[in-house]
């Protein structure tokens, strides 16, 4: 196991590294520059050469590339020009919100989009199959800032059950934490749960009519007991790779809910950098998700190899 982890960690190394490439090469393609949002429309061109050359920016291409992967390498990402700060701190800052609010759309979802999915294999062929089947297509086929509106909107606003906007910490009490997540959680989970529901109904109907359920059935064991405690079980490959996927997906994800929302995350951090032209902080912000979602993703292939021993067989094999 351990030789299985130590392979897939090795082969993340250069995914890292071409994705924090790409997003260097964009950022310096773009036009505009950190020097022009931090001193404004009205600096001269010879005040936002001296202040680009202050940054380090007229520097070569490989050498800005090379400095800030050197800083990476050390656990430093660099310093934000426009907030004045290290960008480490400014995403453990905003790191917390971003995480509960993907691991709550992710239990939601998880929750939901299993339940539904055995319920319209418990009911198959009947109207509550359809009415899982039609619900999960108009889930998976709205967006969520559509949602993130709609849910503000009729529980904000119209019934004032939830916050309109911003975040409290579990150290404010459990209670507030979920009141101010829900609302953007729901908007986010809905998609996933009714990918999950799909998922877990069409793994299970390819299970449910195997010889080994059909014995169980002619031993007198009911429906539900085939189903929770036989069928799930092996339908659990294709159902925890969508919740991995999901999870680093949300992590990434959660950019225009956390801006709708109001949500202090990486998301909104990613936003500001974006629109302040902070170089530093836009390939801080992605390079955390993009290793974070790789992270995920390496703990689901763990689980598979929990799961199924013969995952881990293979990979010594290789």
């Amino acid at each position: 196991m351990g030789k299985y982890i130590g392979k897939r960690l090795l082969s993340l190394i250069p995914v890292i590294f071409i994705v924090t490439f790409i997003v260097f090469v964009i950022m310096h393609i773009t036009p505009g520059g950190p020097a022009a949002a931090i001193l404004g429309l009205e600096a001269s061109p010879e005040e936002v050469a001296r202040l680009n050359a202050e940054l380090g920016l007229e520097d070569p291409f490989w050498v800005q590339y090379w400095n800030w992967l050197s800083g990476v390498l050390t656990g430093d990402l660099g310093h934000s020009y426009y907030m004045n700060r290290s960008v480490n701190s400014a995403i453990a800052a905003n790191y917390g919100p971003t995480v509960a609010l993907a691991l709550f759309a992710t239990f939601l979802s998880v929750i939901f989009g299993v339940g539904f999915g055995l319920l319209a294999v418990y009911y198959r062929k009947s109207w509550i199959d359809r009415l899982v089947v039609g619900s999960t297509l108009v889930g998976q086929a709205t967006p969520s800032f559509v949602l993130s509106i709609l849910l503000l909107i009729l529980f904000a606003v119209v019934y004032r059950i939830f916050p309109v906007s911003g975040y409290r910490p579990l150290s404010s009490g459990i209670g507030q934490h979920l009141r101010y997540l829900f609302l953007p959680s729901v908007a986010i989970a809905i998609g996933q749960t009714a990918l999950i529901a799909r998922i877990t109904r069409s793994s299970l109907l390819e299970i449910v009519d195997a010889n080994y359920i059909l014995t169980g059935r002619m031993k007198g064991l009911s429906e539900r007991s085939l189903l929770l405690k036989h069928s799930l079980k092996n339908a659990l490959l294709p159902i925890l790779t969508v919740i991995g996927q999901g999870l680093g997906g949300l992590l990434s994800g959660t950019i225009v809910v956390e801006t709708i929302f109001g949500i202090p995350g990486l998301g909104q951090l990613l936003v500001n950098g974006i629109s302040r032209r902070d170089y530093a902080v836009i390939q801080g912000v992605i390079l955390i998700i993009a290793v974070s979602y790789i992270l995920v993703n390496l703990a689901v292939d763990v689980l598979y190899s929990v799961i199924d021993p013969r995952i881990a067989l293979e990979a010594k094999k290789d």
